[in-house]
């Protein structure tokens, strides 16, 4: 029998025992009416002198997560959602039998509920002198040991309840991810923008280039697709006259994983009419500082040993001077196909030899020689349109869109442009795409989304895009080295 089966056998017959002496083992009768972290807050400027004069008594329920026993007395933590407190349980206090229940039957790891006054210790801790001791769940498992705690990364993401329950650090993460959640919501609902909700599920997968997952629906027997992204949705809401959307939720692309990609993922898009891509750049650099400021009182940050600075205005370089004079790669090359292709070999540079795109190669090109390079948030602009199927040609050079990708600390955190809205140059980028897609490129659709185009033909406003990713944005105000830092369930191959 393996060393965990014996401490299972083990656990559970003792719970056993317990519960034949007639003490449950999930009751549910306990309420507590105090958290540790605002007991810690409240009382921590208070003496023993003036703990002793307090008439109250605290109710507390948590997690034994340490245990230290002197004979007749027994000091021990309890954990619960804000933090830990110290609680001290003496037999002349607590009664012999219960006393003798908790030292006996009581394991780290289960949940406890406890009642009784402050006081500080000699150390200065401060305490709660349990009165009153509840069992209220029995944990059957250990917890993981003490002094390494959980430390092998796939079991922390595989297992995120133990991660939550032995890392401070993570719980802190994820309480920074929900407030920036929030923070968002109440930015775009403060500027007037309506928060929708569009399909998860669509017949047709639009928005971006990527390989959907696919699915089944059997009443209406048809195929549908995991969106990966919600644009054409959100534009045909334009065109029915909300002129500034926003949505927050999950997009779904069935590609690789990395320290930066997760099947799943959490976008923020927002669109809005009569505005362009370069008034989203002022709001997007408002947003981030009002997140720095409202993080750290500050402008700047520091994420894996950098230091971020969100002062704007923010540079803003155009797609090929970028590769050019960051990546360093002659204007001669950006020319010919044959000689990026050349370039490329010289350098190591993976590229798919039967690309026929000259912007889809300097997207390479960029990814490889620029992206790394770009530590300060930085806005690339002026695309090739070849590679911007939704985004409006720039009026002055056609062959450029009127677009922005925003770059912090060596990756992509956000995109934008000013949307497409005329409905006959729309088509043809999409016919073009499908050319693409009959020459062997998995991530464009074979079907054109004619529902789009005919909402186009009504007319949409004038407007500008912008899709933020929120996974990156956390993990960039948490200083997570992976997106699997700040997703709590993140994909992993099964185990074995």
């Amino acid at each position: 029998m393996s060393e965990e089966s014996q401490v299972l056998k083990l656990r559970r017959a003792k719970a056993e025992e317990l519960e034949a002496s007639g003490v449950p083992l999930f009751p549910n009768n306990f309420r507590p009416e105090d958290k540790a972290g605002a007991i810690k807050e409240i009382f921590a400027d208070y003496d023993q002198e003036r703990l002793a004069k307090l008439k109250a008594t605290f109710k507390v329920a948590g997690r034994l997560m340490a245990k230290r026993d002197f004979g007749k007395a027994v000091f021990a933590h309890l954990q619960d959602e804000t933090g830990r407190i110290q609680i001290f349980l003496k037999k002349d206090e607590l009664g012999a039998e219960k006393f003798k229940l908790f030292k006996k039957y009581f394991d780290l790891g289960d949940i406890v509920g406890v009642e009784g006054p402050l006081f500080r210790t000699k150390t200065g801790e401060l305490t709660i002198l349990v009165k009153e001791l509840v069992l209220v769940t029995k944990a059957f498992r250990p917890l993981p040991e003490k002094y390494h705690g959980l430390q092998d990364v796939e079991l922390r993401y595989r297992r995120r309840y133990l991660d939550l329950i032995m890392n401070e650090r993570v719980r802190e993460i994820f309480r920074t991810r929900t407030w920036i959640i929030q923070y968002l919501r109440q930015y775009f609902s403060s500027q007037g923008f309506l928060e929708v909700e569009t399909p998860m599920m669509q017949p047709i997968p639009g928005g971006a280039t990527a390989r959907p997952f696919k699915t089944y629906h059997h009443a209406l027997d048809q195929e549908l697709y995991l969106r990966i992204a919600p644009e054409l949705y959100l534009k045909r809401l334009l065109v029915g006259g909300f002129e500034r959307v926003f949505e927050l939720n999950r997009n779904f692309r069935n590609e690789g994983i990395s320290v930066q990609h997760n099947p799943e993922f959490t976008m923020l898009e927002f669109y809005e009419a009569y505005a362009t891509y370069e008034d989203l750049m002022t709001r997007t650099e408002e947003i981030f500082l009002g997140l720095a400021k409202e993080l750290t009182g500050g402008t700047r940050i520091t994420y894996q040993g950098q230091e971020i600075d969100f002062t704007p205005p923010w540079p803003r370089i155009p797609f090929k001077e970028a590769l050019i004079q960051i990546g360093q790669v002659p204007e001669e090359v950006l020319a010919s196909r044959e000689k990026i292709l050349a370039f490329a070999r010289e350098h190591e540079i993976k590229l798919d030899e039967r690309e026929q795109v000259l912007g889809k190669l300097w997207a390479k090109l960029f990814d490889a020689l620029v992206e790394p390079k770009l530590i300060q948030p930085t806005f690339i602009v002026a695309f090739p349109v070849d590679i911007s199927p939704l985004a409006r040609r720039n009026e002055e050079n056609p062959e450029v869109a009127d677009r922005f990708e925003l770059f912090i600390a060596g990756r992509e955190i956000a995109n934008a442009f000013s949307e497409l809205n005329d409905p006959r140059d729309q088509r043809q980028r999409f016919e073009e795409q499908l050319k693409r897609r009959l020459a062997d490129d998995p991530e464009i659709h074979p079907e054109i989304d004619e529902d789009f185009i005919r909402a186009l033909e009504y007319g949409m406003p004038p407007a500008a895009g912008e899709g933020i990713g929120v996974d990156r944005l956390v993990m960039l105000f948490t200083d997570a080295p992976s997106i699997r830092e700040v997703i709590l369930f993140p994909h992993l191959r099964p185990e074995r």
